[in-house]
C-alpha cells in the first residue's frame, strides 16, 4: 500500500469514527465543505454511503470521495434552480420516495430493520428523504434547463462535426433488422387445467398435513425461493404481480391461497407475517408446460405456411393477418416492433436469442424455418434484458437488413443530428461547473485532499488549517 493510499484510509477512517461519535455521543456534526450558504457535514456522505450500501452497492474509501464531489455539484445547481425560481416536480418526489421506502424495506427486511439500519424511525426518513428528492428534482430541472439552451442541430452543425471529428470517433450504428412474424400458441387451456389440478393436488397435501416447505423445494419452479421453502422474505406488496400481492394481503398467517395466476404462471401461498404493506409468504410457483404434439402441430402448420409463401400461392402479410395468432403484430402484416420505442428496425441485442437464432445467416426477403420462441406477456429479465414470456411458435420473415456501418450524413442524419446535440449539451454542463466552482464562494475541508475528483476546479477551493 502506498503512502498516500494510507493516508487516505487513515482520514476515512477518521471521519468514520467522527461520524459514529457523534452519533452515539450526539455531539456537533462536522462540516466538511460549504458551497455559498450550503453547509455539508460528514453525516451527509456517511448517509449517502448507508443507502449505497443499503442497496448492495461498494463502498470503499474512494466512494467517499466520489460522493462528496456528487454532493458539490448537487449543490451548485440546487443554488441555481433557485436563483431561477424552478418549481419542485411533486409526483416525482413522491414516486421516487416511494419506490426508495419500498426498496430499502424490501432489502434490510421490514420497517425495525430499516430503523436499526440508519439509526432512526420511519417517519424522520421520510421526511429527510421527501426533502432529498425535493432538492433533486430542482437539480435535475436545473440541469434540463442548461441542456434545453443548446438548440436543435442543423444540417449545417451536422456537416460542421463532420469535418473536424476524427473518422475513428464517429459513432458505429450497429446492424439492424426489420421483421415479421407468424405466430401460433400452443394448447393454453389443456396446459393450463394441467397445472391447476397439481397446485390443487399439492395444496390439498398441505392442508392434510403435508409441510408447505418441503413441498416448495421438490415442486415449485421459482428457483429463486424453491430452495429456501418458497419463502420471500419480507417484502414490500408493490414490488409483486398485483394479483399475488392482492391475494397475499387477504391472507390470514397459516391459511393457504386459492390458485393464483399471474403472468409468471400459477401459484398457491401461504402467508408467513405481515406488517403494514409488506409481507413474508411462501409459494409454489408451476409453469404452463406443453407437448411435443403441441409442438409438432403448431410446427407442421408452420411449415406448410411457409412452403405456400415460398411458392407464391399467398403473401407473408396476408398469411399473417388471417393465421397469426399473435395480436400486436397480425393487423400489421406480422410486422414486428419494439415495445418500448415503437421502432420496427432491431438491433441484436433487442431480438429474443431464440429469434436472432432463427434469423442468423438469412437473407432480405428469407423466411425460417418454425422455432419455439417466447412473447412479450410476461415479467422483464433484468439480466437478459427483454421480456420472458409466455411459448409461441413462429416463422419470421427477414424484411430488411441495415448492415452495421460507420455512421454518414446521408444516411444517419437523425442519430448523428442527437449525437452532435448531446455533446453540445454536456459541454454546456461542463461548462456551467467549471464557471460555478471559480465563482462561487467554495470552502472544502483538507481531510479530503487526496481524493481523485474529476473536475479540477475543487482543488482551489481547500482550507489552508
Amino acid at each position: 500500500m502506498t503512502k498516500r493510499a494510507i493516508i487516505t484510509l487513515l482520514t476515512f477512517l477518521a471521519v468514520a469514527c467522527a461520524v459514529a461519535s457523534a452519533q452515539k455521543y450526539n455531539v456537533i456534526d462536522k462540516t466538511v465543505a460549504v458551497v455559498g450558504n450550503e453547509v455539508i457535514q460528514i453525516s451527509d456522505i456517511e448517509n449517502a454511503v448507508k443507502e449505497r450500501r443499503a442497496q448492495g452497492m461498494s463502498s470503499d474509501q474512494n466512494v467517499r470521495c466520489e460522493v462528496l464531489e456528487n454532493i458539490l455539484v448537487a449543490k451548485l445547481f440546487l443554488m441555481q434552480a433557485r436563483i431561477d425560481s424552478l418549481t419542485v416536480n411533486s409526483d416525482y418526489v413522491e414516486e421516487r420516495l416511494s419506490q426508495s421506502i419500498d426498496r430499502y424495506l424490501t432489502y434490510l427486511g421490514g420497517e425495525e430493520k430499516l430503523e436499526e439500519y440508519f439509526g432512526k424511525p420511519l417517519y424522520r426518513l421520510r421526511q429527510e428523504w421527501r426533502k432529498q428528492y425535493e432538492d433533486e428534482s430542482l437539480q435535475n430541472e436545473e440541469q434540463r434547463n442548461i441542456m434545453n439552451k443548446v438548440p436543435e442541430m442543423t444540417p449545417y452543425d451536422v456537416k460542421q462535426y463532420l469535418d473536424t471529428v476524427d473518422a475513428k470517433n464517429l459513432p458505429i450504428v450497429p446492424i439492424k433488422y426489420q421483421l415479421s412474424q407468424i405466430c401460433l400458441y400452443p394448447d393454453r387451456e389443456a396446459a393450463n387445467l394441467a397445472v391447476r389440478e397439481k397446485l390443487l393436488d399439492l395444496r390439498e397435501r398441505i392442508i392434510n398435513g403435508e409441510k408447505f416447505s418441503t413441498l416448495a423445494r421438490m415442486y415449485s419452479e421459482d428457483p429463486g425461493s424453491s430452495r429456501r421453502g418458497g419463502e420471500l422474505g419480507m417484502a414490500s406488496k408493490s414490488i409483486f404481480w398485483p394479483a399475488f400481492s392482492d391475494a397475499a394481503m387477504s391472507l390470514k398467517p397459516g391459511v393457504i391461497s386459492q390458485i393464483v395466476e399471474t403472468p409468471d404462471g400459477f401459484h398457491i401461498i401461504e402467508v408467513i407475517e405481515k406488517k403494514g404493506d409488506m409481507f413474508n409468504a411462501r409459494h409454489i410457483l408451476l409453469k404452463p408446460t406443453y407437448t411435443s404434439e403441441d409442438k409438432n402441430k403448431a410446427f407442421k402448420t408452420l411449415d406448410s405456411l411457409r412452403t405456400e409463401i415460398l411458392a407464391g400461392a399467398v403473401t407473408f402479410q396476408m398469411a399473417a393477418n388471417f393465421y397469426s395468432q399473435d395480436a400486436a403484430t397480425k393487423t400489421n402484416g406480422g410486422q414486428m416492433a419494439d415495445p418500448n420505442t415503437g421502432s420496427s428496425y432491431f438491433e441484436i441485442d433487442q431480438l429474443k436469442p431464440e429469434d436472432y437464432k432463427a434469423i442468423r445467416g438469412l437473407k432480405e426477403g428469407e423466411i425460417s424455418a418454425p422455432v419455439e420462441s417466447t412473447d412479450n406477456e410476461g415479467r422483464p429479465d433484468q439480466v437478459k434484458d427483454y421480456v420472458v414470456g409466455k411459448t409461441i411458435y413462429k416463422i419470421i420473415k427477414v424484411d430488411k437488413i441495415l448492415p452495421s456501418h460507420t455512421a454518414t450524413f446521408d444516411n444517419d442524419f437523425s442519430q448523428l443530428q442527437n449525437e452532435v446535440r448531446r455533446e453540445k449539451q454536456m459541454k454546456a454542463i461542463d461548462d456551467f461547473l467549471a464557471e460555478k466552482i471559480a465563482a462561487t464562494h467554495i470552502i472544502i475541508d483538507p481531510m479530503f485532499k487526496d481524493c481523485d475528483f474529476t473536475r479540477p476546479g475543487w482543488a482551489a477551493k481547500f482550507s489552508e488549517d
